[in-house]
């Protein structure tokens, strides 16, 4: 029996998702297509039984949007959220806005796996003639951010998200899930990549091979010690959801010719 149990959930599609874009700490809405993901998981969740007591999101606007149309469905508009910016996707530094696909061709889909998927490499740093350096490092929002933003990340590798994102996860979101409180967390793809891989022990190596698709509710059933019970779970049709994982492995894949 779990004496615990916590939803984490992958934002729903964005227009860079869409386009097959590096995203990273670039502000973007949800697009229509992430917006019917978000209301779909909603009430995927309402109609498991889910009543949630307090949400957490990263500070970009894809995680807060796909949060407020969740609870929205649900009828739990009156949920508090949460917004820490150490829930953020990761910084993909030089990298960010570049297309996938296109970088697949230019260095090869086992670099772009790289890049996108393993533990410990981090991209070049963004730096001040990048087209988006300014619209992200000094974005408003990251004035309010607990460390000044000097010393905010200009490139990270899943284990500098882990990094910062652990905390977080241990000094706000695990007291509130030992107070008896069921938790949703509404971020993003590696930062939930990231969670997952603490909790469940993932290897190093392993955590390559771990992929989220956009708007599919993930549960984790923990015990006292917040040790998982068996593995995490996506909720919802399984055979949609093994066709969106590939769909996300494909966006690193040279795009083949029409």
């Amino acid at each position: 029996m779990a004496k615990y149990r916590l939803v984490l959930l992958r934002h729903g599609e964005g227009a860079w998702n869409k386009e097959n874009r590096f995203c990273s700490w670039v502000d973007q809405k949800l697009s229509s297509n992430g917006i019917k993901e978000a209301q779909n998981c909603g009430k995927h969740l309402k109609a498991l039984g889910f009543e949630f007591d307090l949400v957490f999101t990263s500070v970009l606007s894809r995680s807060i949007q796909t949060a407020w149309l969740v609870l929205e469905e649900m009828g739990q508009e009156w949920v508090p959220i949460q917004s820490s910016w150490r829930l953020n996707e990761r910084h993909y530094g030089a990298l960010i806005g570049l297309n996938r696909a296109e970088m697949a061709l230019n260095h090869g889909e086992e670099q772009v796996k790289i890049w996108r998927r393993s533990y410990d490499v981090t991209p070049p740093p963004i730096t001040e003639s990048h087209p988006y350096y300014e619209e992200i490092c000094n974005d408003r929002r990251y004035k309010c951010s607990d460390v000044s933003q000097d010393n905010l990340p200009k490139a990270e590798s899943l284990k500098d998200v882990l990094d910062r994102l652990l905390p977080y996860w241990n000094e706000k979101i695990v007291p509130e899930l030992k107070s008896g409180k069921m938790i949703l967390i509404s971020a993003h793809g590696n930062s939930s990549r990231a969670l997952l891989k603490h909790l469940e022990g993932i290897s190093d190596e392993d955590i390559i091979n771990v992929t989220l698709p956009t708007g599919v509710p993930i549960l984790l059933e923990l015990d006292e010690n917040l040790h998982p019970l068996g593995p995490h779970q996506f909720l919802g049709d399984q055979e949609a959801i093994q066709a969106a994982i590939k769909k996300v492995e494909d966006q690193g894949k040279v795009k083949s010719a029409e």
